[in-house]
């Protein structure tokens, strides 16, 4: 499949429907953070166990491991733990498709009398079946897991379980990106565009050597596979330098014009001039290597260092830069 980057130009772009989902993100999260919670729970009621299910629940764990007072944990199914009970808070994200296994266990957290959040639609089967005097419901009105995540992690520091989440910062984090990756902009001055272009014909090695930015890059390296149908592989360092190094080197002496007998793979990096000392060599040995064999380095940061964000905000602003290049990825291998 061609890669043509005069599509990413089209003036019709400003009405591509991925496009315009992903420049209100910012305003979804606002909306959401806006809704009135049904239910209430003090500050004072501090569990035994945090547990999480659903969707983005990994996203709410990677926020909250390093800050909450007590035992946290992401359950990926398919039943409830044994340890569940009145002591502990559920934590559950849905919505009209939440899968089978998630309604169940969240029906049997509730019966055993575990205090719950619940974010889901009002008339979801998941408000349904965890409706009691111990659940609070975040009412959700747009099928949108970014922005309930958001809702819940406010709500969790306000709660003294997390760090505090300032959702106007974080919708205005995706507003900035939104601005910085519009269609209007042209690629010289696109990172969205700019970051397509890296991945128009390569195989996506991604890489986060932060928890959050590590589950920016699964989540990048997801929509990068359904943009184009290739392979994208959110690995460890590890993983990628073996990967790297299996890499047969790119002669400097070949022909630029023939066609390439194979894809070569693209090294992105994320946020790595922000990593803290005992990994930012990391990164670095992660580039050597690439640039060693001739492989390309796409580099998604989350802003500039010196500013003071939030975990959240600059989680946003990486998996927003990366939705948006796997966005017009999909526009320039359109038919």
């Amino acid at each position: 499949m061609f890669f043509d980057d005069s599509r990413l130009e089209d003036p019709s772009l400003e009405l591509h429907q991925g496009l315009r989902w992903l420049a209100s993100t910012g305003a979804r999260i606002r909306r959401a953070a806006l809704t009135e919670p049904v239910g209430h729970l003090e500050r004072a009621d501090r569990p035994r166990g945090i547990l999480a299910l659903g969707a983005e629940s990994r996203l709410v764990r990677a926020v909250l491991e390093g800050a909450c007072p007590v035992p946290f944990m992401a359950w990926p199914g398919p039943g409830l733990p044994a340890w569940v009970g009145p002591l502990d808070l559920t934590v559950v994200l849905g919505d009209h498709e939440t899968p089978e296994w998630v309604l169940e266990c969240a029906a049997e957290a509730a019966r055993r009398g575990s205090t719950m959040i619940v974010a889901a639609p009002e008339t979801s089967r998941l408000a349904q079946v965890t409706a009691s005097t111990s659940t609070t419901l975040i009412p959700v009105t747009e099928p949108d897991p970014l922005a309930a995540a958001v809702a819940v992690l406010s709500l969790l520091g306000d709660l003294g379980l997390g760090p505090e989440v300032h959702t106007g910062h974080v919708a205005d984090a995706a507003d900035l990106v939104a601005e910085a990756c519009a269609p209007v902009r042209d690629l010289s001055d696109n990172p969205g565009k700019e970051l397509a272009l890296c991945l128009g014909d390569t195989l996506p090695l991604i890489w986060g050597g932060t928890v959050l930015a590590g589950r920016a890059s699964r989540r990048i390296a997801e929509a990068v596979r359904r943009a184009c149908g290739r392979p994208a592989l959110a690995a460890d360092a590890s993983e990628l330098d073996t990967l790297l190094a299996a890499v047969r080197p790119r002669d400097p002496f070949a022909d630029p014009l023939e066609a390439p007998t194979d894809v070569q793979p693209c090294l992105v990096l994320l946020d790595d001039d922000k990593l803290p000392d005992r990994v930012s060599g990391v990164a670095r040995r992660l580039s050597a290597r690439a640039d060693a064999v001739g492989v390309r380095v796409a580099r998604i940061s989350s802003g500039d260092a010196d500013l003071v964000s939030s975990d959240v905000e600059r989680y946003v602003t990486l998996l927003q830069r990366g939705l948006y290049g796997a966005a017009y990825l999909e526009i320039g291998l359109a038919d």
